[in-house]
C-alpha cells in the first residue's frame, strides 16, 4: 500500500469534508475510499477508454468520479444523497462529460439511459463502476443482471464475504443462489483485495474489488428461465436440508415419491445438497419438472 498516495486523498477527502460539513451516514453504507492504489486497480481492471460511458452507483464524494472522468466518454453517477450531489456538482462543474442523477438506482431506468447513450452515436460500450453500498449488494447486482441490460461489464467494490459468494463456480464452497444468477449472467473474477485501512471511516469488514464480464450467450439453455432460478432460490432457503427435502418443502415436488423420481432421472442420490448441484444440473432439473407440469 503506497501511503504517500494514499495521504494525499486523504488530505482532499478530509478538506472536502470540513467544508461542506460532511460525515458519512451509516444508513446509507456510506465509507469514502482514500487510498489511490485501489482507485487505480478499479479503474485499470474495468478498462476504460473515450467510447465508454461509465455508470457510477453511490459516487459519494467523487474520488472514483474524478478518474473515471479523465478515462471515459462519459459518465452518469447515480446519488441517493442530496448533499453528496451538491459536492459533485462543485467539484467536477467544469467536466462536460458528467451527468448526475439524484436517483434511487433500484428505481432507475438504467435500459433506457444506456439505449440513449448509444443512440448518440458517441458511445461503443456501457460499463458498471463502482464502490458499492454495501448495505444493498445483492440487490443492486440482481437489477443489473436480471434487467438484462446492454453492458459490457460490472466492475465493483462489495464487501470480500459477499464477493466469494458471487464470483464462487457453482458446487464449489462458498456456493449460495446468488451464485448461480451471477454465474449465468456473467463470467467472474476476482481483481483485488482491500483493506478496511482504505476508508474512512474505517468499515468493519474486507473489501474485494470484482469483474464481472457479462456473457453473449447464458451457459445453459432452459425453456423456462423463472421456473430455474425459483428452483434455485428454493432449494438454498433451508441450506442444512437435502435438496429434495427443500423442493418438497417448499412444494416444488409435489410429493417425496416424485422428487426423488426427478433426482433419479438426472442422476443425483437422494441425499444430495443443493450446493452440490452444477447450473447445468439444476437447467436439467427444471426440464424434468416442466415435462411433468406438461403430463
Amino acid at each position: 500500500m503506497n501511503y504517500k498516495k494514499m495521504n494525499s486523498i486523504f488530505e482532499e477527502t478530509n478538506f472536502i469534508m470540513k467544508k461542506y460539513n460532511i460525515k458519512a451516514n451509516k444508513s446509507l453504507g456510506q465509507n469514502f475510499l482514500i487510498s489511490e492504489d485501489v482507485i487505480d486497480g478499479i479503474v485499470d481492471s474495468a478498462d476504460i477508454d473515450g467510447e465508454d460511458l461509465i455508470i457510477e452507483i453511490g459516487p459519494g464524494l467523487g474520488t472514483l468520479t474524478k478518474r473515471l472522468l479523465e478515462k471515459a466518454g462519459k459518465v452518469i453517477c447515480v446519488e441517493l444523497d442530496e448533499k453528496m450531489i451538491k459536492i459533485l456538482r462543485d467539484r467536477f462543474a467544469f467536466y462536460n462529460n458528467l451527468e448526475i442523477l439524484n436517483q434511487d438506482i433500484l428505481k432507475t431506468n438504467l435500459k433506457q439511459i444506456i439505449k440513449d447513450e448509444k443512440n448518440t452515436g458517441k458511445i461503443k460500450r456501457a460499463k458498471v463502476v463502482a464502490n458499492l453500498p454495501y448495505y444493498i449488494t445483492t440487490p443492486i447486482i440482481m437489477k443489473l443482471l436480471e434487467e438484462e441490460l446492454d453492458l459490457e461489464s460490472i466492475t465493483v467494490m462489495i464487501q470480500k464475504e459477499v464477493a466469494d459468494r458471487l464470483i464462487a463456480i457453482p458446487g464449489e464452497k462458498n456456493t449460495g443462489a446468488i451464485t448461480y444468477t451471477v454465474y449465468y449472467y456473467a463470467k467472474s473474477e476476482k481483481i483485488m483485495e482491500v483493506p478496511n485501512s482504505s476508508f474512512i471511516p474505517e468499515p468493519e469488514v474486507t473489501s474485494e474489488v470484482i469483474r464481472l464480464n457479462i456473457r453473449k450467450e447464458p451457459p445453459v439453455n432452459v425453456n423456462d428461465i423463472n421456473l430455474m432460478f425459483k428452483v434455485i432460490k428454493n432449494a438454498f432457503m433451508q441450506r442444512r436440508k437435502t435438496l429434495l427435502n427443500s423442493l418438497f418443502n417448499t412444494k416444488i415436488f409435489k410429493s417425496k415419491n416424485q422428487g426423488m423420481e426427478v433426482l433419479k432421472n438426472i442422476g443425483l442420490k437422494e441425499n444430495v445438497r443443493a450446493e452440490e448441484l452444477s447450473l447445468e444440473k439444476f437447467a436439467e432439473l427444471t426440464e424434468v419438472l416442466l415435462q411433468l407440469n406438461e403430463e
